[in-house]
Formats: C-alpha cells, sequence, structure tokens
C-alpha cells in the first residue's frame, strides 16, 4: 500500500495546485493572473473553491490509507 500512497500523495498534490506542482498561470503574466482579474465575491468563491478541493484530497486520503 505504501508505493499506492506515495502516487496517491503526488496526485493529490498536483490536482490541488500545491508546489512543486503550483503553476495553474504562466509565471510572466501580470501580478497572479487569477487574483487580477476576480475581485470581492469571485474570488471568495474561486478561493473557497480550491481549498474545498484540499479538504476533500485530506478525507480522501483518510479513508483510504488510515482506516478512515
Amino acid at each position: 500500500m505504501f508505493p499506492l500512497f506515495i502516487l496517491f500523495y503526488l496526485s493529490a498534490l498536483a490536482e490541488t495546485n500545491r508546489p512543486p506542482f503550483d503553476l495553474p498561470e504562466a509565471e510572466a503574466e501580470l501580478v497572479a493572473g487569477y487574483f487580477v482579474e476576480y475581485s470581492a465575491m469571485g474570488f471568495a468563491q474561486f478561493f473557497l473553491g480550491e481549498n474545498i478541493n484540499i479538504i476533500l484530497m485530506c478525507y480522501l486520503t483518510l479513508i483510504f490509507f488510515l482506516g478512515g
């Protein structure tokens, strides 16, 4: 199960845009890409969606590998 856990962990990092897979936008874009395009509630919903995705990956790791 350990090799599968490592594969799942790396996949979860890539899915949630965490380092070292944290480049959803190009480096040459102004400021931080989507931070400029969204404001107020649009930005809040975008950020909330990213955080919910992280929590979902944590729950899946718990259920699959730590016995739920």
